[in-house]
């Protein structure tokens, strides 16, 4: 797949302020802090596409982005520590669950994982969350070129026999670098076919 276009379309703070027009639609979803800007960014190969910031909980609004005017990627905000009052907290997670349990055009969300971390609890979480909600998903392991492969591998493994194992089909899994631009091919072709 070839990204020919990459544009910001709009910030929500609940699925009432999504875009009308019902593209086909993929949302990334992480911890705050795992990389997912530079993540997007690196998909749409456009440097200052989502914003990236030092301070963990940045995106605190739905960010969609209109990728050849024909799908969407979606970056909800970041689960866990956010910058933002408890009672904010309370509505950007629920606005994104919101977003994932009821938007029609949505064709699937990739979950990053910190690939350097044990299995985190809040990651444990919201995979279970994701699982027993039904959308189709699949885990993205970020930061991989931090530490050795085979140091990424056990990671992955550790995470897998934790929260995949009982799955049957488990979710597809990517190993990505912003920084060596690992994985990016293969989650585009990912996108490609649920297209």
């Amino acid at each position: 797949m070839k990204i020919k276009s990459a544009e910001f379309e709009t910030s929500a703070p609940t699925l009432a302020g999504a875009p009308r027009l019902a593209l086909p639609e993929f949302a990334f979803i992480g911890r705050s802090n795992v990389g997912k800007s530079s993540l997007l960014n690196l998909l749409a190969e456009k440097r200052d596409l989502a914003r990236v910031s030092d301070l963990p909980g940045k995106t605190r609004l739905m960010n969609f982005y209109c990728i050849n005017k024909n799908w969407r990627l979606v970056d909800l905000p970041g689960y866990g520590y956010a910058h933002v009052s408890k009672a904010d907290r309370a509505d950007f997670n629920e606005a994104a669950a919101d977003y994932i349990e009821g938007r029609e055009n949505l064709r699937g969300v990739f979950v990053l994982i910190d690939s350097r971390l044990e299995p985190q609890p809040i990651d444990l979480a919201f995979v279970e969350w994701i699982i027993e909600s039904g959308v189709p998903f699949a885990v993205v392991f970020t930061k991989t070129d931090k530490q050795s492969a085979s140091q990424t591998q056990a990671s992955v493994a550790r995470f897998k026999a934790v929260a995949l194992d009982d799955l049957d089909p488990p979710p597809p899994v990517f190993l990505t670098s912003s920084k060596t631009k690992a994985g990016r091919t293969e989650l585009l072709r990912h996108i490609d076919a649920l297209l």
